[in-house]
């Protein structure tokens, strides 16, 4: 299996795309066949898309990655699993043969939620990452020894909807934490992901050298529109451009401004569907014309 950090740093400026893919609403295995028609470097699980009970992330990369012979990572939210569960979960994935994972705090809870469950967050996502390098060598969140050390290359998200200076401090702590690599939200703008270049480089006095996934959300006429939709991308939606078309111009822009690893993200169709297909043709086209 892959490490993400290292496959990254040795594309040598080839076209490199991690997938998002939402665990299924059920146990059967025919559930998971949208998978099937990805080809990306990389699989990345979701974890509980929309705070819904979905098969754990774990579960999923692990059937992925055995069944499809597909390189993987998986997604930990800290919402929901006290540091004992979390730990235990993540040297489960290490008996499984997991390597990649990202870790996440988790969409908060909406009130009608808060009426059934509580949010737990023992830790920050930059405290996980801490402690999941700690794991790496060989310790647990109490300070007490494994009997072996866990082999996990750790990731983290990027989003600049909350502001460039914030993120930009939030990045570099997820760094000192121990982040190996970053998946940012889409922005379907390639300079705001070199503006955060520049401003880490500002802050910190130097590169940014953990890879950085760019987000590209394929749209679709009938699927769900989430905040931070750029107005053009919505206007050409609506006067027939396919998602594809806008997703390629995306892909296209980032490949000129020399960001060649990104991070697709398939239309969400109402009621939670994705389509799969249409990233997988987005994959191949820019394979094709621009890798």
């Amino acid at each position: 299996m892959a490490n993400i950090a290292d496959h990254a740093k040795s594309s040598d400026g080839q076209l490199s795309f991690i997938c998002d893919f939402s665990p299924p609403r059920g146990g059967d295995a025919v559930l998971l066949d949208g998978a099937t028609a990805l080809d990306p470097d990389f699989v990345s699980i979701a974890y509980n898309p929309g705070r819904s009970v979905r098969v754990n992330s774990v579960a999923v990369a692990a059937w992925i990655k055995s069944s499809m012979s597909q390189d993987v990572v998986f997604t930990l939210a800290t919402r929901d699993m006290n540091l004992i569960a979390i730990q235990s979960l993540l040297l489960g994935a290490q008996l499984l043969g997991l390597e990649n994972v990202v870790v996440v705090q988790g969409d908060p809870l909406m009130n009608r939620d808060r009426e059934r469950l509580s949010a737990v967050n023992d830790v920050r996502p930059a405290e996980l990452i801490a402690l999941i390098q700690d794991l790496n060598l060989g310790v647990d969140f109490r300070g007490l020894k494994l009997r072996q050390p866990t082999k996990f290359c750790v990731g983290a998200t990027i989003d600049l909807s909350r502001g460039l200076g914030a993120e930009v401090a939030l990045t570099g702590r997820k760094v000192e934490a121990g982040a190996e690599f970053f998946l940012a939200q889409p922005t379907f703008d390639a300079q705001m992901s070199q503006r955060l270049f520049d401003g880490y480089a500002r802050e910190y006095g130097e590169d940014l050298a953990a890879p950085v996934f760019h987000g590209v959300q394929i749209m679709s006429v009938d699927g769900v529109r989430f905040a931070d939709i750029p107005t053009w991308v919505t206007d050409d939606l609506d006067a027939g451009r396919s998602g594809d078309d806008i997703a390629l111009q995306t892909v296209r822009e980032y490949v000129d401004a020399g960001f060649t690893n990104l991070y697709i993200i398939p239309p969400i169709l109402r009621g939670g569907r994705r389509d799969y297909d249409a990233a997988a043709r987005v994959m191949a086209a820019a394979r094709e014309g621009l890798g």
